[in-house]
């Protein structure tokens, strides 16, 4: 069934899946419309429909409104069968409902959304808000002003969009941009200048711009507005800002004083470290990479500076010829991986050779059998993306002796080295969420904050593979209210991804461009070269893809609309690849384009193996070539059920389904 949406928020409409505005008729026909839109999902009976529509109801009233429902009915569902039932607009007892999804009304949307944030951390918050607002096209059932039956919901609606407005400003003061709340205030408080709690954010935002004087301008002009207007007294809240500001009270800035205090007993700390712990003393060594795992969580530099000084504490450690001290200072470093690719691919094996080498001379004592575990969990790690059977077998290894030593934060470990190695096949997402729900259940259990955040992530990942959109959504804002009470930012760039994804699964293709250009632009300077590089024309071309669509026979424009949209001089990084097929193509050199497909090599063992198999498949389709298109078909088969790409958490090129059945059609 088309998947058809309603807006209420501005003149009454409602849009096929493809974002044209579906022919309704008559004014009566949208009031019919916007009437059962008001019941939320209840049925309103005949006789009340006749009531809402007429002031004195004509005779055949009850055949009027059949036909309207009729009329309705063809335009929201033009493609049932006749005689049918409806599944949309419905019969029920004595009346009619609109059976609508909780995301298909925008201003039920506006409403969740505004219902959300304020549980989400405030990025995550932020983003949430200003697509509630542009959900906005003008008064709610702007047709219907002078109606009863929208009096009362036209005014709630009004009220939880002023509410949104304040919420986002407070948002925004909240992630440390007070200049752009003041634009938006300026221009919420000149139409509803009654808003007492505006004023209070406006001045608030004024202050932490360094504009104390016109802070306290605008206090007095709104105490001169609320006696005029409404003849009150500003309440406690402005009285008390406006006593704070002429004081210059800290809580006006609540980062300042605790900022402060952190800095001065980080410096102390580290004076009293260096003046009582030798220079060349292991402790130092085993303290460097504690330093550097958190260090690595800050991302950008932080993650750069931490992979370089790694290998530097890994050969000074192997100087001291202390097997036990190498193996504490290599599996110290349990920095939490989501990405299923090495960000240095030559350091990974100088880790793993160093990993290697120590496990082959460490002692066989029981005693040692936590450093043992570790070690092979860093190998499970650093092997990822590969197809060495060493990666599979150190997980499985590493997995056993933290279940029998009854560790968590040694399972927690081992678990990221399992799921590292997860992704041999198509069509494991099932298995991935279940390390993840393992991982949020053992890391929340024993306050293992970032292993809690990574479970999140993973599930998040699995989830989008299995079609689980809303539990996804969970799973993203769980991550991301952890990262923002631990500090953790790496986390907002891959739910930003996701946000973008979304909106592609969603069809909304032109708003999933500019989400996937803007994550490109948050991960520059994120320290990640190996999710940076070649992910932006990666993610376009699958865009473009699953825009185009699957027919029986083959693509319908996803060959040749992808290809007039390739980029040939974009930096493809690793998926070069499986790109230069689609860039041949689109030169209109067919015969090259045909050898580099056949050239093609398996995907890496990693996230994208599904959506870069996708894409062999897709090169097959528009060349026509046959053999390819069996090999990524036998494939992407164990992956039938779920969607293309998505268990990345970043791309999506469809159902898997529509890829097997296109390559069937072509046989």
């Amino acid at each position: 069934m088309e998947q058809v949406t309603f807006g209420v928020l501005g003149p009454v409409v409602a849009w096929g899946s493809g974002g044209g505005a579906l022919a309704l008729k008559g004014p009566r026909h949208r009031a019919v419309l916007a009437r059962l839109i008001v019941a939320r999902r209840r049925v309103v009976p005949l006789p009340r429909l006749i009531e809402d529509l007429w002031d004195e109801p004509p005779r055949g009233a009850t055949g009027a409104v059949r036909t309207f429902v009729a009329d309705l009915r063809r335009a929201l569902e033009p493609d049932r069968p006749p005689r049918a039932p409806a599944r949309l607009l419905v019969t029920e007892g004595p009346g009619y409902a609109l059976h609508a999804s909780p995301d298909a009304v925008d201003a039920w949307r506006l409403e969740a959304a505004v219902g959300s944030a304020a549980a989400l951390p405030p990025a995550r918050a932020l983003e949430r808000l200003r697509e509630a607002l542009e959900l906005w096209r003008g008064p709610a059932y702007a047709d219907f002003a002078d109606e009863d039956w929208a009096r009362g919901e036209r005014s709630r609606l009004a009220e939880l969009r002023l509410q949104a407005v304040e919420q986002l400003a407070e948002t925004r003061l909240a992630l440390g941009a007070a200049d752009a709340a003041v634009p938006d205030l300026d221009a919420h408080l000149a139409e509803h200048p009654w808003r007492e709690d505006a004023w209070r954010l406006l001045a608030l935002a004024l202050y932490r711009t360094g504009r104390q004087q016109e802070a306290l301008a605008v206090l007095r002009r709104a105490r001169t507005m609320l006696a005029d207007r409404l003849g009150l007294d500003p309440g406690p809240r402005l009285r008390r800002l406006e006593a704070d500001i002429l004081t210059h009270d800290p809580r006006l800035d609540p980062r300042s004083a605790p900022a402060a205090t952190a800095a001065r007993v980080w410096a102390e700390a580290a004076e009293a470290y260096d003046r009582t712990v030798a220079a060349g003393a292991r402790a130092r060594l085993e303290s460097t990479v504690g330093l550097l795992r958190n260090l690595a969580v800050t991302g950008g530099g932080g993650l750069q500076a931490a992979r370089e000084h790694r290998t530097a504490a890994i050969t000074a450690a192997e100087e001291f010829g202390d097997p036990g001290l190498t193996a504490r200072v290599i599996g110290a470093y349990d920095v939490p991986a989501i990405w299923t690719r090495c960000d240095d691919p030559r350091q990974a094996q100088r880790i793993v050779a160093a990993a290697e080498r120590t496990l082959a001379v460490l002692p066989g004592a029981a005693s040692y059998d936590a450093a043992r575990c570790r070690l092979l969990a860093t190998v499970a790690l650093e092997t990822r993306g590969t197809r060495s059977p060493r990666g599979p077998q150190a997980a499985r290894h590493a997995e056993e002796i933290a279940r029998r030593l009854d560790d968590p934060a040694l399972l927690a470990f081992a678990l990221n080295g399992t799921f590292m190695q997860s992704c041999t096949r198509a069509g494991l997402a099932a298995r991935r969420d279940a390390i993840g729900e393992e991982l949020v259940a053992l890391a929340a259990g024993h306050g293992l904050v970032t292993f809690e955040v990574l479970g999140h992530l993973i599930r998040l990942q699995a989830r989008c593979a299995l079609g689980d959109f809303p539990a996804a959504d969970e799973h993203a804002a769980a991550a991301e209210c952890l990262a923002a009470r631990h500090e953790l930012p790496l986390v907002g760039v891959f739910t930003q991804w996701y946000g973008a994804l979304r909106l592609a699964a969603a069809g909304r293709f032109a708003r999933a461009e500019a989400a996937y250009r803007a994550a490109a632009t948050g991960l520059e300077g994120s320290g990640m070269p190996g999710l940076r590089d070649g992910l932006l024309p990666l993610a376009l071309l699958c865009l473009r893809l699953t825009e185009g669509g699957l027919t029986e026979r083959g693509l319908t424009k996803g060959g040749p609309s992808a290809t007039e949209h390739v980029d040939p001089g974009a930096d493809w990084g690793p998926y070069r690849p499986w790109a230069e097929p689609f860039v041949l193509l689109r030169g209109g050199r067919r015969a090259d384009a045909q050898e580099a497909l056949r050239a093609l090599p398996e995907p890496p063992a990693d996230l994208l193996y599904e959506a870069l198999c996708c894409l062999q498949a897709a090169a097959a389709l528009a060349l026509g070539d046959r053999p390819a298109l069996r090999q990524a078909q036998a494939r992407l088969r164990p992956a039938a059920g779920q969607l293309a790409g998505a268990g990345s958490g970043l791309v999506t090129l469809g159902p898997v389904d529509d890829w097997l059945e296109a390559a069937d059609a072509m046989r």
